[in-house]
Order: structure tokens, then C-alpha cells, then sequence
């Protein structure tokens, strides 16, 4: 019953880990739309040639690498359930958590948070904030589900580490070689062999026929 519901965890943790995995992907594929973009603007000029760099686009793109490595290392701490591995998963989920409400509180809270920022010469943080204002209600929903996503793969994290690796492979080999020690516990006694040969007898003693 144990081992069910460790596949059960794990397998819900790999589908929690693909949702993060699919989010930075889509980013990966914005960011490089934004460099293709941008080429055309700047007419082909390299990304070290102005004076202002594309904060905008990297930090898009290096968001998406990050999702993409934590989806990784996901994937392989819910395949292992390895104790440390899972740890540390969960430390990088929940600093994750922590700087997108730290984001999140920036905007809500501070009127005057696009100074925090500096200023994008590419003019993509701007249609940016513009589409998700005109689409609020879907992206405040997309945003919510991520974030649910992130904090269902700490909790199930969590639970699969409490439940430990599975040890059903060790009790199975055990089974299998249980016949092989059987032997040296019950401490048989073999039959001595027996000797089929001719029966021997003794000599006649010499003195009875000497005496006839």
C-alpha cells in the first residue's frame, strides 16, 4: 500500500514539475522573439553594442532557463524520493515563491514601482504591461494556477519525503534468495553413504581341521 502511494506522489510531482517546465519554456520561446525583434529594430546591431541593454529580454530569459533547471532537478528528486534531493528542491521552489510576492508586493503596493525598474529601450516591457492590463482576468488566472502549481510540488515534496524511498526492490530480493539460506538455517543431517560391494568373511581357524 506504501509503494502506491509513493508512485502516486511521485507521479503527481513530475505533472506539478511539467507545468513549471512548459511555463519556462514558453518564456525561453518569448525571450528569443524579443531577441529576433529586437535585431530587426536595432538593424542587426549585437546585443553589446548599446549603451542600454534588453534587461527586459534577459531577465525574461534567464527566468525560463531557471523554471527549466528547477523542472529538471524535479524530476530527478521525485524519481530518486532521495531525502537531500528533495530538500533542496524545495529550498529553490520556495525562493522562488518568495521573490515573485516580493515582485508582486512591489507592484500593488508601490504607485511609483515602474522607477524601480530601469528603462527598456526596446519598448517590450511596455506592450508587456500593456497586454496584461487589457487581460487582466486571464493572467491574474494563469497566475494564480502557477502559483498553486509551485506551492502543490513543495507539499508533495514534503510528503515524499516523510514517506521515505521505497524498499520494496530490498524485500524483494530478499524473497529471492531466501531458498539459498534455508539450508544453512535448518542444518540438515544427510544419510552416511552406503558400500555395495562383496560381502567379506572371516578365515577359518586352522586348528578345527587339524583336530578332525
Amino acid at each position: 500500500m506504501g509503494s502506491i502511494i509513493r508512485s502516486c506522489l511521485q507521479s503527481l510531482l513530475k505533472i506539478a514539475n511539467s507545468v513549471i517546465g512548459m511555463v519556462g519554456i514558453a518564456m525561453i520561446l518569448y525571450s528569443l522573439w524579443m531577441i529576433r525583434v529586437w535585431h530587426k529594430h536595432m538593424g542587426g546591431l549585437s546585443l553589446g553594442d548599446s549603451n542600454s541593454p534588453p534587461w527586459f529580454i534577459y531577465a525574461f530569459l534567464g527566468i525560463g532557463i531557471t523554471l527549466c533547471v528547477l523542472t529538471c532537478s524535479g524530476h530527478i528528486a521525485a524519481e530518486t524520493a532521495n531525502g537531500h534531493c528533495l530538500c533542496c528542491y524545495m529550498v529553490f521552489v520556495i525562493l522562488l515563491l518568495l521573490l515573485e510576492a516580493a515582485v508582486t508586493a512591489d507592484i500593488f503596493l508601490n504607485n511609483h514601482w515602474e522607477e524601480d525598474f530601469p528603462e527598456d529601450p526596446t519598448g517590450e516591457f511596455n506592450e508587456f504591461k500593456d497586454f496584461i492590463k487589457s487581460n487582466f482576468d486571464i493572467c491574474k488566472w494563469i497566475g494564480l494556477f502557477i502559483v498553486c502549481t509551485q506551492g502543490l510540488s513543495i507539499l508533495l515534496s514534503m510528503v515524499l519525503r516523510a514517506l521515505g524511498p521505497d524498499q520494496g526492490s530490498y524485500c524483494d530480493s530478499d524473497d529471492d534468495y531466501a531458498p539459498a539460506r534455508l539450508p544453512l538455517l535448518k542444518n540438515p543431517v544427510h544419510p552416511p553413504p552406503y558400500v555395495i560391494g562383496n560381502p567379506q568373511y572371516a578365515p577359518k581357524n586352522d586348528v578345527w581341521n587339524t583336530n578332525k
